[in-house]
């Protein structure tokens, strides 16, 4: 049963996707400075499935590190560039819940202009989009490890988006899905939170990898390169769980397919 989308996080899904419709890929400032091989995977998965792909170059940021931080007139800016870039394209997708939480739902408080608010309930987080819009559950991807999963706050709770996550994961071959406890709990990333409330920040993460250790997990994946990132600076710098993996899930639904 597909789970209906998050009526707090609307989103322009009808009419539905038709067969040779263009995506626009809307790759995060993490993504492309840190982790370009979750974007490739993202582009990969999406051609797999018939997806016709293009990227606009002109794309930059979302505007979320500027509007978490009150500077809500830059964040603007930013937003309007976004909605230029993107505004020709009926359906955009970006490997990050987060980034996606940030055009469906804040897009519209920061400038309620129907342009922007437009533009913002067309994007799609990439598992929400493969289940919900495509009807792909099985990617066909192999990945033989113990996996644990984290989803961040913006994709559990402003977007709604956990059971196509979990849906793909489980489907993955060889994979040994390993529950994580307290699996709801924030890892304390949180943007500019992680530098500014620093201590706490850690303390959160901290909690966050015991959580993950305790899972019996080798890897854990999120559809979230950020709060990976931050997970995975902890975990390198614990003897005890320097061994556990971060991976994008666009990684793991990639991994093993010809």
């Amino acid at each position: 049963m597909i789970t209906p989308a998050n009526p707090t996080a609307p989103r322009q899904d009808d009419p539905p996707y038709q067969k040779g419709d263009p995506v626009a890929l809307f790759i995060p400032c993490y993504i492309d400075q840190f982790y370009p091989g979750v974007g490739e995977a993202t582009a990969r998965l999406l051609t797999r499935h018939g997806v016709p792909v293009v990227f606009p170059e002109q794309q930059t940021c979302c505007g979320q590190p500027a509007f978490n931080s009150g500077y809500w007139e830059e964040a603007r800016r930013v937003i309007h560039h976004f909605c230029d870039t993107f505004g020709d394209h009926r359906w955009i997708v970006s490997p990050s819940g987060s980034c996606t939480a940030m055009c469906r739902v804040f897009f519209g408080h920061v400038d309620p202009d129907r342009r922007v608010v437009g533009v913002g309930r067309r994007v799609f987080e990439l598992t929400e989009f493969l289940v919900e819009i495509l009807g792909v559950t099985d990617t066909g991807a192999t990945f033989p490890h113990k996996t644990t999963l984290h989803i961040g706050c913006h994709t559990r709770r402003e977007l709604g988006v956990v059971e196509p996550t979990l849906k793909l994961l489980q489907n993955v071959r060889g994979l040994t899905y390993c529950e994580l406890p307290n699996m709801e709990e924030c890892c304390g990333f949180g943007g500019t939170f992680s530098v500014k409330l620093a201590g706490t920040s850690l303390a959160m993460g901290q909690t966050k990898a015991e959580n993950i250790l305790a899972s019996g997990a080798d890897v854990v994946v999120s559809p979230d390169t950020s709060c990976l990132m931050h997970i995975d600076g902890i975990l390198q710098r614990n003897p005890e769980m320097k061994h556990i993996r971060t991976k994008h899930i666009a990684e793991v639904l990639d991994a093993g397919v010809q």
